[in-house]
């Protein structure tokens, strides 16, 4: 999943990254306005959390911004106010969800994990193919029944595959669904990832190279 903080305290954004890091997440951070309304628009973002006090670009209209726009993207809202009045008001300006300041982590993540869920087309809560079963928010997959230890990056590529239901993902989608906007373009680091991926994941394969276009998920041989 790919996710834009934008959050003018640097501190609290910078927390917050680190938390949805740790759970597998690809995340990118703007500190003000006009960075996070330029950012929100190069780059598919599964899920926005947005500030709605920002200097510069306020928050409340690059909400409305990417509602126009007709992205699929989902907005979670956060704001140090948090009377009716002001969930009512950014929920009607088109935000998915509001969560008012202070929060707490889990809350957070359990309300990301929920707007990623209502992505297009919409992902079940629990991830299946053939004999493998891939749970998003306990962070678990098991094959046959056995778990199987991934790290957070592979886990991204596994979930970004099978919610493909057996078209082709190049390793650009890739790159652009699991990692962040750091990450080097010219990497090698999904075929990397993807080579040792089949091999936690076993026999009979269950990853397909389809040469010159990417990876996919299809038929997996009993």
């Amino acid at each position: 999943m790919r996710i834009l903080v934008v959050e003018d305290e640097r501190n609290l954004a910078d927390a917050i990254a680190r938390g949805l890091r740790k759970r597998g997440m690809a995340v990118d951070v703007a500190y003000d306005g006009d960075a996070g309304h330029e950012a929100a628009f190069v780059t598919r973002y599964d899920v926005v959390i947005l500030d709605r006090d920002l200097p510069g670009v306020h928050g409340d209209r690059i909400c409305a911004d990417l509602v126009a726009s007709g992205a699929l993207t989902r907005v979670l809202m956060l704001t140090a106010s948090g009377t009716v009045a002001d969930r009512v008001e950014g929920l009607q300006l088109g935000a998915d969800d509001y969560l008012p300041k202070p929060f707490a982590f889990d809350e957070l993540v359990a309300r990301v994990q929920a707007l990623g869920r209502r992505a297009t087309p919409a992902a079940p809560p629990v991830l299946e193919v053939a004999d493998l079963v891939l749970d998003p928010a306990r962070r678990l997959v098991n094959r046959r029944g056995e778990p199987v230890d991934l790290t957070n990056k592979e886990f991204g590529v596994l979930a970004e595959l099978i919610k493909a239901r057996g078209a082709v993902v190049s390793s650009e989608e890739l790159l652009e669904r699991v990692w962040d906007a750091n990450t080097d373009p010219f990497t090698t680091i999904v075929r990397v990832t993807v080579m040792t991926l089949r091999k936690k994941l076993g026999d009979p394969p269950l990853i397909e190279t389809v040469v010159g276009a990417g990876y996919r998920i299809g038929e997996v041989p009993a």
